[in-house]
């Protein structure tokens, strides 16, 4: 497909949904399990998802994507979330979607042909290195350096709770390049070969996203040459925050996605099971739980769509950016109603591993974490609109 963003048509959407519900159901969901007990991701599947161009959707041409519109994007976040069912595959396979704007929209063309291309082949890993320890959504205050030696820069410090940290081959990776600034002031950009020496990675245990590799990493004396910095020195702070509008919008997608995936399973469960001589799905009570997911669900589809469309539309001005901070938490309250409520539905069976409904549940809160927590997503729409 090499439909560009402008000329994508609904009949492309629909055709990049169904090549996308079969991958989901045939080359994911049937391996989460076995991928959760190993902590991580085969490679082999990011080369399977570029070959049906989904690492490449939204990236331009040259560089080996495809330029694509949010709807259709979001519309690829939401039919993996719902018909994979792991919130870990999708944060390991679509790193780069995190890691690699900056480098879209900052990078040197050389530096650009040098990252991306491998990356969307399936080829190479890329992840973003933002969080520190004790650092958290406080961006303005993170610690690690990165002072100029000639033509490198020599990076020290640390990051914590990174996505793909354990395998990637490249990391965007945010850093003090003026240790008098204050502030949000003196924080650069640079893209770091994960082989560089003097990077060292632990991985961490989590609650959920078992099948994501998540890692602690250590800078000591990292040498990068200067031509991997992103634009100009002391402009990282504004790119960082840029990048979590993107971030937001698709997590977005993804929780709407992983909310139908409970539904979809209470559903079944109980027009299936039976009590009392009846399914459940003759109960009342089931029925009006079913109903309340779905309000749930419809109205974070409707505001999904109007955010995408208005992206689309290059309407990404303060209002817009106080929508998705909004829509993120909508989306992700979605999402925790609707596992906890087929969690209640399926009974002990929803207790056990192996249900979907049991695993979005135990993935539902790093979602509402992850990329803004509900606190500063309020806080910070309340500042786009001058309160």
């Amino acid at each position: 497909m090499n439909t560009p963003a402008a000329t994508f048509t609904a009949e492309d959407r629909s055709a990049l949904i169904d090549t996308v519900r079969r991958f989901a159901t045939q080359a994911i969901a049937p391996h989460v399990p076995t991928w959760e007990e190993a902590g991580e991701l085969p490679r082999s599947l990011h080369r399977e998802a570029a070959d049906i161009g989904l690492l490449g959707l939204g990236y331009p041409e040259h560089l080996g994507g495809t330029p694509a519109p949010w709807s259709a994007r979001n519309a690829m976040s939401r039919t993996l979330a719902r018909h994979g069912g792991s919130g870990g595959v999708m944060a390991s396979l679509f790193t780069h979607n995190i890691g690699l704007p900056p480098v879209i929209a900052h990078g040197t063309p050389e530096l650009q042909q040098e990252v991306i291309p491998p990356v969307l082949r399936g080829e190479k890993i890329a992840a973003l290195g933002i969080t520190e320890p004790g650092g958290g959504s406080d961006v303005a205050a993170l610690r690690t350096t990165a002072r100029l030696e000639d033509d490198h820069y020599v990076i020290d410090g640390e990051k914590v709770f990174i996505t793909s940290g354990m395998r990637c081959d490249w990391i965007t990776l945010a850093v003090r390049t003026d240790p008098n600034a204050k502030g949000a002031n003196g924080i650069s950009m640079i893209v770091v070969p994960c082989d560089t020496p003097g990077i060292s990675r632990s991985a961490l245990q989590k609650m959920g996203w078992h099948s994501s590799d998540t890692a602690h990493l250590r800078f000591d004396g990292v040498r990068v040459p200067a031509r991997y910095r992103l634009g100009a020195e002391g402009a990282g702070f504004r790119m960082i925050m840029g990048n979590f509008n993107g971030e937001r919008l698709a997590m977005s997608a993804m929780a709407l996605g992983f909310a139908e995936a409970c539904y979809d399973e209470a559903l079944a469960w109980a027009r299936q099971r039976n009590t009392f001589g009846a399914p459940l799905i003759e109960r009342q009570v089931i029925r009006h739980k079913l109903m309340d997911m779905q309000m749930r669900i419809q109205s974070t589809q409707a505001w999904l769509d109007a955010a995408g469309e208005r992206a689309d539309a290059g309407d990404q001005g303060a209002d817009w950016v106080a929508h998705v901070c909004l829509l993120k938490n909508h989306a992700t309250q979605a999402m925790q109603f609707c596992a906890d409520t087929a969690v209640q539905i399926l009974g002990a069976m929803g207790y056990m591993r192996g249900t979907v409904s049991e695993r979005v549940y135990r993935e539902v809160k790093v979602m509402m974490i992850g990329g803004g927590a509900e606190e500063i997503m309020k806080e910070l729409a309340a500042r786009q609109w001058g309160l």
